[in-house]
């Protein structure tokens, strides 16, 4: 039997009688002695504790703390069960996280897909250059009002015109020996060429017509735009992506801004722009005006391109970050507001998208060359390229070589 500590003897109080003893020996064998009201028992009442049931009277099979217990003598504690293979868990744990990311990166993949708009088809452009060594792309910024209320007009002060002109074109060739933006200003003095009508599928012979390179935009749409790029610089055009003021505008703003640093102020009421100089995060709005200035400079479109490289390429390098790409909550919005807005042609994948972004990013972070069309002069207030300049930078690019050409 275990032994029971008794608890000391409790000396009277003065004045008061002796507690009488507990008589010596084992308890009763009946079980629990027998208890009075008030908890004392029959033995003068002390409390002597076995009105717990703790250690005489439990069940042999188990009572908690009874011989049948778990920490009677009855029964040896029980023994520990193996320890965990945290190397399993572990295991087991990323194959779920893996899992998860490739199910969501496949969801993203076809929702963003299903919004991209691919409506340019290159198929429809003739007599097109040869295949060079490089991708090349050839991206632009249309004056398109689509989408947008009489207020958004307003507020980015692009006016109430219908229909969409080219505000921005440029030339961004991914190449292994470097990237190259070549920005094409709209007043540039280019020849239309022969050309197949985009939506009459008829034939137009060349006319020999010098027009300024936006005419062609707004003649007959992308593919004639593309055409006339390739016949007046000789270059293959692989992939073409577009995208309006709208977009644009809300693709920074999902971004929360574009930091840019800004070398001199200036302002200029036609496009809303008011910069002074220094480094300053630009929201949707700003950003748009900053792109469209052309009347503040005395260089007027060169000093625009100028910006819209800068900027572009300032763009580029703060979405293409793990801090946007891998944040769903970054993600989602700037795709949400970019994606329904641009328009690509019908070979351009997402992929490809992302090689354009990430090759803008390169030029910005000094992986490449950023440039104006090299020009010779002027003719009737056109920009006239300097050809030798331009086949020299071409054939360069066609054989992905390192591009020394400089531009204005």
């Amino acid at each position: 039997m275990r032994h029971i500590q008794r608890q000391p003897q409790q000396q009277p109080l003065p004045g008061q009688p002796p507690r009488p003893q507990r008589p010596a020996g084992p308890p009763p064998a009946h079980g629990v002695p027998p208890q009075q009201a008030g908890g004392h028992d029959t033995y003068g009442g002390y409390d002597s504790g076995y009105n717990t049931g703790q250690v005489y009277g439990a069940p042999a099979g188990g009572a908690p703390g009874g011989p049948g217990g778990p920490s009677g003598p009855g029964r040896p504690g029980r023994a520990p069960g193996p320890a965990p293979d945290w190397r399993k868990r572990i295991k087991v744990g990323s194959i779920v996280l893996v899992s998860a990311l490739l199910v969501t990166s496949v969801a993203t993949y076809f929702w963003a897909d299903s919004k991209v708009r691919r409506e340019v088809d290159l198929s429809k452009v003739i007599e097109r250059p040869k295949e060079g060594d490089c991708t090349t792309y050839l991206i632009v910024g249309s004056d398109s009002r689509e989408g947008m209320s009489a207020e958004e007009k307003k507020k980015l002060h692009t006016g109430s015109a219908e229909g969409k002109r080219t505000d921005s074109m440029m030339i961004l060739a991914k190449c292994s020996s470097g990237n190259t933006m070549i920005s094409l200003p709209r007043d540039s003095d280019v020849e239309i060429p022969s050309f197949v009508g985009s939506q009459s599928g008829k034939t137009f012979p060349a006319q020999g017509r010098r027009v300024k390179l936006n005419a062609a935009y707004a003649e007959d749409g992308p593919e004639l735009l593309v055409r006339t790029v390739e016949h007046n610089t000789g270059l293959r055009i692989d992939h073409y992506a577009e995208i309006g003021f709208a977009g644009f505008a809300n693709i920074v703003d999902a971004l929360g801004g574009v930091e840019l640093d800004i070398e001199e102020g200036f302002k200029d009421e036609k496009s809303g722009a008011d910069f002074k100089a220094g480094k300053q995060t630009l929201n949707g709005e700003q950003s748009l005006a900053f792109v469209r200035t052309r009347y503040a400079f005395a260089e007027s479109d060169l000093q625009r391109t100028k910006n819209q490289q800068k900027f572009l390429s300032a763009l580029a390098s703060q979405a293409a970050t793990p801090s946007t790409i891998l944040n769903p909550f970054s993600l989602y919005p700037m795709l949400g507001a970019g994606l329904d807005t641009l328009i690509v042609d019908k070979d351009m994948g997402l992929y490809d998208m992302g090689q354009m972004f990430f090759a803008m990013k390169g030029v910005n972070g000094g992986d490449g060359v950023s440039m104006n069309m090299p020009i010779s002069g002027q003719r009737g207030g056109n920009l006239v390229w300097d050809k030798a300049k331009v086949q020299q930078l071409v054939k360069q690019i066609q054989n992905d070589e390192k591009v020394t050409v400089r531009g204005n």
